[in-house]
């Protein structure tokens, strides 16, 4: 869905197909037909935006093969879709049993991560709609923070160089600019805001920037008008939005919300958790189940905890959603004079490792989340006086 902000500039909402598994082209082209379509019909829209996850097994071969990528633009131009925006995050595997730290490799002192987002680059150069100005790409915060010697941040530095000149290059060749985000984390090398400015400041702003994740800013309890402002003072632009939520846990050590908590434990996805230290940098455990056990955490403040929830669905009490952090930077962003970014991509892919009786148990039913979470995103862009824009 494409929104027109009050200064002209053509804001991209879609939602982020990580919540599906593919290993093949054939995969990601069934997702379409199973997922998007029925989510487009859902909110009766003429155009519907995917932020498109290709893992390495797709994106590779489809890089090399122009004609295809022609052939999935058509496949989703027929369809009603389009896409400006990838999620180059996840490498592989991202629906294994266990993913957790695995989502984090390779990191980028690794030349293959490097390659597959040039190779998304190129995908997406051929993807973009016509109307399109530019495309994005989100990445990894340079990798897991206990994985990060001097000797890998000497290597990653010498491949940022190369992907901002091999993204500079595919601007010249093509009209267009390929911007790639780098998302801030918890538990990574760049996890709050000022680590971002530290590491990407003297780097080549005119194509890399940051994706600005509302529910991973909502862990580190950063406030959205002054993270914002940090990015804006130190000239780094934000290449996308990805609307999230985070759960919230106004009293870590009452009974009847360690017991609600203890449900979001679960095998795949790892489970970062931060306790507030007003004035400070939060208290951290690396997943959910350890921050439960006894004398992890002090428990004196609320804690939040990275389980992407539903945009438009509170968990059940006592536990709460970010959904104000989101409001809050959705206002920062899109409220004033200029459009703050021009991509917004709902990221929910914990749909299918909710607590069973908020998990949905088909494909309709997923479809029917996605939709509600994108009418909410809707709904909000309009009310902060952006307008649709039909056909």
């Amino acid at each position: 869905m494409r929104f027109r902000h009050p200064d002209g500039t053509v804001v991209h909402l879609s939602y982020c197909t990580n919540v599906h598994p593919a290993d093949d082209l054939d995969g990601v082209i069934g997702q379409l037909d199973r997922y998007a379509v029925p989510v487009r019909e859902r909110l009766a829209a003429d155009r519907l935006g995917l932020g498109l996850w290709l893992p390495e097994t797709v994106a590779t071969p489809l890089a090399q093969d122009p004609s295809a990528v022609a052939g999935l633009r058509a496949g989703l131009t027929a369809r009603g879709l389009e896409v400006v925006s990838l999620n180059g995050f996840p490498y592989q595997d991202f629906h294994a049993p266990v993913v957790k730290r695995d989502v984090y490799l390779p990191d980028w002192s690794h030349p293959a991560r490097l390659d597959y987002t040039l190779d998304l680059a190129a995908i997406l150069t051929g993807l973009l709609p016509d109307t399109a100005t530019r495309g994005s790409i989100s990445t990894l915060p340079f990798g897991w923070r206990t994985w990060w010697p001097p000797a890998k941040a000497t290597r990653a530095a010498a491949r940022l160089d190369e992907l901002a000149t091999a993204l500079s290059r595919l601007g010249r060749d093509h009209g267009r600019v390929i911007r790639v985000g780098f998302e801030p984390e918890p538990g990574c090398v760049v996890e709050r805001g000022e680590e971002a400015v530290r590491h990407l400041t003297g780097l080549d702003t005119s194509v890399l920037g940051v994706c600005l994740d509302s529910c991973h800013s909502a862990l580190a309890f950063e406030e959205p008008e002054a993270l914002l402002g940090r990015y804006a003072r130190a000239g780094i632009p934000v290449v996308k939005l990805q609307a999230s939520c985070a759960l919230h846990a106004q009293d870590p050590t009452d009974p009847a919300t360690a017991d609600a908590l203890a449900a979001f434990v679960e095998p795949r996805f790892l489970h970062q958790t931060r306790e507030q230290v007003p004035g400070g940098v939060p208290h951290s455990c690396d997943d959910l189940d350890e921050a439960l056990r006894p004398g992890r955490l002090p428990g004196r403040s609320p804690w939040r905890v990275h389980f992407h929830l539903p945009l438009h669905a509170e968990p059940q009490a006592p536990l709460r959603s970010t959904v104000p952090v989101l409001d809050a930077t959705l206002t920062q962003l899109f409220g004033g004079e200029s459009a703050g970014t021009d991509h917004v991509e709902v990221e929910t892919y914990t749909w299918s490792v909710l607590p069973e009786e908020q998990r949905p148990d088909t494909p309709e039913a997923l479809a029917d989340g996605i939709a509600a979470e994108l009418d909410w995103a809707r709904r909000r862009l309009i009310h902060l006086g952006l307008k649709e824009i039909p056909g």
